[in-house]
């Protein structure tokens, strides 16, 4: 298993190599070895949560405030267009954004570091995992709309399904304005 920087300063990727053979594949999906040695600390992530969408569905762009939440995101079956952005105001990527693709070919797992937004449009059905490093608190939660003008995401696909939370979400300005007080 490698690890890749990507372009938002802290997140990173870790690219297994599946093993293929007429049987089907086997692959490692997590190294604590690995994640010790890029920086992480692994038994920090202590809860395995996994959400279903369907194609076209977008989910995000969700964070959190206070002192944050790092994740590890991988697609498990299907594939997802995965976006991160930037909400750390100290960070030289501040406002940066990137994405990936995440999908059951290749098993790359993001982590993305506290402070960030994080969200995804299904490109197929999907199931996404995520290893969290803390509780879920509501009343941390932040959210920017996944069409918010400022972020101008590139969603590959017409988005199908949306909740309705994150429909009402708020923009990438209010957020930044908030952030920088």
């Amino acid at each position: 298993m490698r690890v890749e920087r990507t372009a938002i300063d802290g997140a990173l990727l870790f690219v297994p190599t599946p093993h293929r053979d007429e049987r089907g594949l086997f692959t490692r999906t997590f190294d604590a070895h690995v994640a010790a040695k890029a920086g992480l600390d692994p038994a920090a992530f202590i809860q395995d949560s996994q959400s279903r969408s369907r194609r076209g569905t977008i989910r995000g762009m969700h964070g959190r405030s206070g002192r944050g939440e790092a994740k590890l995101v991988r697609c498990a079956r299907g594939a997802v267009y995965d976006v991160i952005v930037d909400a750390r105001p100290d960070s030289p990527t501040f406002g940066v954004q990137t994405s990936v693709l995440l999908d059951d070919e290749t098993f790359v797992t993001l982590y993305v570091p506290p402070g960030l937004l994080h969200g995804f449009q299904a490109l197929t059905d999907a199931d996404v995992c995520y290893r969290i490093d803390r509780e879920h608190d509501p009343s941390e939660d932040l959210s920017v709309r996944y069409d918010d003008p400022d972020l101008r995401i590139p969603w590959p696909q017409p988005v199908s399904l949306i909740s309705e939370r994150d429909l009402a979400a708020g923009s990438w300005a209010q957020l930044r304005d908030r952030l920088r007080t």
